[in-house]
C-alpha cells in the first residue's frame, strides 16, 4: 500500500505568501514573519513573508512569486489591499494570530476556496479580518475606524474653513440679515468653494470609517448616509447632525456592510457582492433608518431644546448663557451648535440680540482655545493635530467653530469638556455684560465689522473662554502623564533625565567616560544592532514588579540614567496609551512595549526578566517574563533602528534565545546572548 501523502512527503513543494502588519509596525509584525516561515518551514513549504513596519514595505513579492503562490496568509491589523491576489486562496486574519497559530493559518489558507473578488470583498479578505479584530479588540476596531475617517476629514475642513474665512475677510459686509459677501463678487464664489469643502466634511468622515471597518462595498454607503445625516431635509429638521451624525452613519454602515458580507452566496454571486448588493442593500438599510427612526427623534430633542431655551430669558440671563455657549462648543457646527446657533439668530429678527451675543463670543472659543493649547504645549498633540491647531486659530478669528473639529475627534474626552466648560465661561460673561450681537455669525470678525456692542466685554469674554479651554484640556491630557512622572522610579546616582550628556568638541572626555559602556556616552553615528541601544543599565534582572504599568515606569525609570529620556512622564504615558489599543504581549512569556514619543531624543531600548510574570493580557494567558521596552522619538518612524528591533522581534520567536536570557545571570550575559543572535555593536570604536 502506498503510503500517505503529507505535507513532509508532497512531490513538489508549495509556495504560501504571507503578509503582517501591526498597528505601530515595530514588534507584531516581525513577530508574526517569523513564526509564519517556521510553521511552513516545518510544514514542507517553501514561504515568502511581506512586512509592512514603520521602516515601510520589506519583501515585496513580484508577479512570479504571486502566480507561483499556492495560497496567502494576511495577519494584519491594518488595511491590506488584495486585489493582486485575485484568484488566490486567501485568509486574512489580525496579527495575533499569525504569531498565535502559524500552522492553522497555513491550513486553513490552502483549504480555502480561490477568491473570486479583486478586492478581497467575497468573503475570504478584509472580511476576515475586520471580524477578528471586532472580536478580540472591539474597542481597538472602533478607534481605529474613527481615526481613518478624521485623516481623511482634515482636509476638507481646513480647506473648507480656510477659504471661508479668507471669504468673509476680505469681501465679507455686515448687514442686518448677516456677514454677507455681496452678489457677483469673486470673494462670493471663493466662499461657496469653502462652503463645499465643509458640505463634503462630513460625508467624508461617514464614509472613510465604514472603508476602515469594511473595505471598499463600505466607501460609497458611508458618503450617501454621511450625506443624508447632515441634511435634515431628509427627516424634517431644520438642523442636521453635524459631525455626530456622520459618525453614528460610518459605524453603521460600516457593520451592516461587514454582516452582509458575511452571509454565505453561491460562488458565482461572489463577483458582484462587493460591487452591487452590499453597496446598495448597506445605503438602503442605513439610509432609510436614519431617515425614518432616527431623525424624527432628533427634531424632538432640538423643538424641545428650543423651548426650554426660550424659557431662560429675563432673570436667568447668566443661566442661558451658560447654557448656550457650552451647546455652540459641545459639537462644534453639529445639531448642538446649531440648535443654540438658530436660537439666537431667530431672536435678533424679534428684537432681542442679546443671546446672539452670548453664542456669538463662544463660537471662536473652541478653535481659538484649542489651537493656543497646542501651541503651549505641542507635545501632547501629534504632527497633524499641531497643524490642524494652527489652523484652528486662523478659523476661530472668523467664527469657524469647525475648525476644532479635528482635534475633538482625536481626543474627545479631553476636549469637548474642555471646549464646553471655555464656551460656557464665555457665554456666561456676554450675558452677564449685556453684549449683543446684532448678525447672525460670531467670533472677532463680527466685532471688526460693528456688529456687537459692548466690545470690550466682548473680546474679553471670548480671550478668556479661549484661555479657559486650552487650560483645562491641556490639564485632562496632562493629568495622567503627570501622575505617571510621579510615580517614575529614578535610578541611583544617575544624572537628571534633562541633561544633555553628550561632550562638546571644548569639552575634555574623562577616561572613565571612554571606558564606560553608557548608551549616552558611546559614539554611535550608523547604529546596526540591538546592542546600540541597550547596555548594563538599562537591564534588571529578577525584577519584582508584578504589575504591568509599574513595570513600563520602572523600565523608563532605567532608561531615565542614559540621558535620552528628557521627560520620562510623557514616555510613560505614550507606552501605556499604546497598551490601551492592544496588548503588546505576544505570547511564550513575552512582551515588547514600545513608545514613541518625543520625551526621548534617541531610539533606547530597557530590558526587565520577571521570575514570578507580569499579567501583560496575553492571548495565550501566559504571563510575560521577558520584557524589552522601546522608546523612539516620534520623528524617528523609518530610520535605521526600527530595522534592528525588527532583529530583536525575530530572534524572541526562537526557545533556544529565550531559555539562554531565562538563564542569564548577570546583565552582561543578556548581551552576550544579543550578541550572539544579532552580532557585536557596530558604533565607531573609542581609541584607549
Amino acid at each position: 500500500m502506498a503510503e500517505p501523502l503529507t505535507a513532509t512527503t508532497a512531490p513538489h513543494r508549495l509556495l504560501i505568501l504571507g503578509i503582517t502588519a501591526c498597528p505601530t509596525g515595530i514588534a507584531h509584525t516581525y513577530m508574526a514573519a517569523e513564526k509564519l516561515a517556521a510553521a511552513a518551514a516545518e510544514l514542507g513549504y517553501d514561504m515568502k513573508v511581506e512586512t509592512h513596519g514603520s521602516v515601510g514595505v520589506e519583501g515585496t513579492f513580484n508577479q512570479a512569486d504571486i502566480d507561483r503562490a499556492d495560497a496567502v496568509v494576511i495577519a494584519a491589523d491594518t488595511r491590506i489591499d488584495p486585489s493582486r491576489f485575485a484568484g488566490k486562496r486567501i485568509v486574512s486574519v489580525g496579527v495575533a494570530d499569525g504569531i498565535h497559530r502559524p500552522a492553522a493559518l497555513i491550513r486553513e489558507a490552502l483549504a480555502a476556496e480561490p477568491s473570486a473578488a479583486a478586492d478581497g470583498s467575497d468573503g475570504s479578505g478584509g472580511e476576515t479580518r475586520a471580524s477578528n479584530a471586532g472580536k478580540t479588540d472591539f474597542g481597538g476596531t472602533l478607534y481605529r475606524a474613527l481615526m481613518n475617517g478624521v485623516s481623511y476629514m482634515i482636509p476638507f475642513v481646513v480647506v473648507g474653513g480656510l477659504l471661508i474665512a479668507i471669504s468673509l475677510s476680505l469681501g465679507g459686509e455686515a448687514t442686518p440679515k448677516g456677514l454677507v459677501i455681496p452678489e457677483g463678487s469673486f470673494w462670493l464664489t471663493i466662499n461657496q468653494i469653502g462652503v463645499l469643502g465643509f458640505t463634503l466634511m462630513v460625508p467624508i468622515l461617514s464614509g472613510f470609517i465604514a472603508y476602515a471597518i469594511a473595505d471598499r462595498p463600505g466607501l460609497a454607503p458611508g458618503m450617501i448616509c454621511g450625506w443624508i445625516a447632515t441634511t435634515g431635509s431628509f427627516y424634517h429638521s431644520e438642523s442636521g447632525a453635524g459631525f455626530i451624525g456622520g459618525i453614528v452613519t460610518g459605524f453603521l454602515v460600516g457593520f451592516v456592510a461587514l454582516g452582509i458580507k458575511k452571509i454565505p452566496v453561491h460562488r458565482y454571486i461572489k463577483p458582484i457582492m462587493p460591487i452591487l448588493v452590499i453597496p446598495v442593500l448597506t445605503t438602503v438599510i442605513v439610509g432609510g433608518a436614519f431617515v425614518l427612526a432616527l431623525g424624527q427623534p432628533i427634531s424632538w430633542v432640538f423643538s424641545t431644546m428650543s423651548t426650554f431655551l426660550t424659557g431662560l430669558q429675563g432673570g436667568s440671563a447668566i443661566v442661558l448663557g451658560l447654557i448656550l455657549g457650552a451647546m455652540v462648543a459641545f459639537d462644534m457646527g453639529g445639531p448642538v451648535n446649531k440648535t443654540a446657533f438658530l436660537f439666537g439668530s431667530a431672536l435678533i429678527a424679534t428684537g432681542n440680540p442679546a443671546p446672539m451675543g452670548m453664542v456669538a463670543a463662544a463660537i471662536a472659543v473652541p478653535p481659538l482655545g484649542m489651537g493656543l493649547a497646542t501651541l503651549i504645549r505641542g507635545r501632547y498633540f501629534s504632527k497633524p493635530e499641531r497643524e490642524a491647531g494652527i489652523a484652528a486659530l486662523f478659523m476661530g478669528f472668523f467664527g469657524i467653530t469647525e475648525g476644532a473639529i479635528p482635534l475633538a475627534a482625536a481626543k474627545p474626552l479631553q476636549v469637548i469638556p474642555a471646549n464646553m466648560i471655555g464656551g460656557a465661561v464665555a457665554g456666561g460673561i456676554a450675558a452677564l455684560f449685556a453684549v449683543t450681537d446684532s448678525v447672525p455669525h460670531g467670533g472677532p470678525i463680527v466685532a471688526v465689522f460693528g456688529a456687537v456692542s459692548g466690545v470690550p466685554m466682548y473680546f474679553a469674554a471670548l480671550l478668556i473662554g479661549a484661555v479657559v479651554t486650552a487650560l483645562v484640556s491641556l490639564l485632562l491630557l496632562g493629568l495622567s502623564a503627570r501622575r505617571a512622572e510621579r510615580h517614575t522610579p529614578q535610578v541611583a546616582g544617575s544624572a537628571p533625565a534633562v541633561v544633555d550628556p553628550t561632550p562638546t568638541n571644548d569639552a575634555p572626555v574623562p577616561a572613565s567616560a571612554l571606558a564606560s559602556t553608557s548608551l549616552a556616552d558611546a559614539p554611535t553615528p550608523a547604529p546596526k544592532t540591538v546592542l546600540d541601544y541597550i547596555d548594563e543599565d538599562t537591564i534588571v534582572l529578577d525584577a519584582a514588579e508584578t504589575d504591568r504599568d509599574a513595570m513600563i515606569r520602572s523600565l523608563v525609570g532605567r532608561m531615565g540614567a542614559t540621558g535620552r529620556v528628557t521627560d520620562a512622564g510623557v514616555v510613560v504615558q505614550a507606552a501605556l496609551t499604546r497598551e490601551r489599543v492592544g496588548t503588546t504581549a505576544v505570547g511564550d512569556g513575552i512582551a515588547i512595549p514600545h513608545a514613541k514619543s518625543d520625551g526621548v531624543s534617541a531610539p533606547i531600548l530597557a530590558f526587565a526578566r520577571s521570575r514570578h510574570g507580569v499579567d501583560w493580557s496575553s492571548q495565550d494567558g501566559t504571563p510575560a517574563t521577558l520584557i524589552f521596552l522601546i522608546a523612539v522619538p516620534e520623528a524617528a518612524a523609518g530610520t535605521e533602528h526600527l530595522k534592528v528591533l525588527a532583529q530583536l522581534s525575530r530572534a524572541l520567536m526562537k526557545p533556544a534565545f529565550r531559555a539562554t536570557l531565562q538563564a542569564a545571570a548577570t546583565p552582561a550575559d543578556v548581551l552576550a546572548a544579543l550578541a550572539a543572535q544579532v552580532g557585536p555593536k557596530q558604533s565607531t570604536p573609542v581609541a584607549h
